[in-house]
């Protein structure tokens, strides 16, 4: 497992405060490395199960003693993942005693949000995105596999 620092993604100009869509403009060297550490934080199953549980709790937190049993891992591997999402950004944590209760930050997950969003088409329905294409037909006139 690599050793490297994650870096949170810092607030720009573009939507949401991040960069320019990824379907709108091509992304530069340096973003595009900044955003791979986001993205191999997220790369993993188990991280990702993890940020999905903590970002829809009701009440913004979940202690880490109520992450644990959902896997069929120990709670210090649960610890080293949730340690892996801390530095990139997408969660923040608090010592409560002898627990750790932890949160999402929504300005990280709306900041990927909007790098992933594909822009709607004046007058396009959600039907005639790609992926939601009739059964048997392809998108948008492309050949299917």
């Amino acid at each position: 497992m690599s050793k490297q620092e994650l870096v949170v993604i810092a607030g720009g100009d573009g939507p949401a405060g991040c960069c320019a869509a990824l379907s709108t403009a091509p992304v530069d060297e340096a973003r595009a490395a900044e955003l791979a550490k986001i993205f191999k934080a997220l790369g993993d199953p188990v991280r990702l199960r993890l940020l999905s549980m903590i970002a829809s709790r009701s009440g913004g937190e979940v202690c880490v003693c109520d992450l644990t049993p959902a896997f069929d891992l120990s709670q210090p591997t649960i610890s080293h993942h949730l340690k892996l999402l801390r530095p990139a950004g997408l969660i923040d944590c608090e010592r409560r005693g002898t627990w750790v209760s932890y949160r999402a930050l929504p300005g990280a997950l709306d900041r990927l949000s909007a790098f992933l969003a594909t822009p709607v088409a004046a007058g396009a329905s959600a039907s005639s995105a790609p992926g939601n294409a009739p059964a048997g037909t392809a998108a948008h006139g492309a050949t299917s596999c």
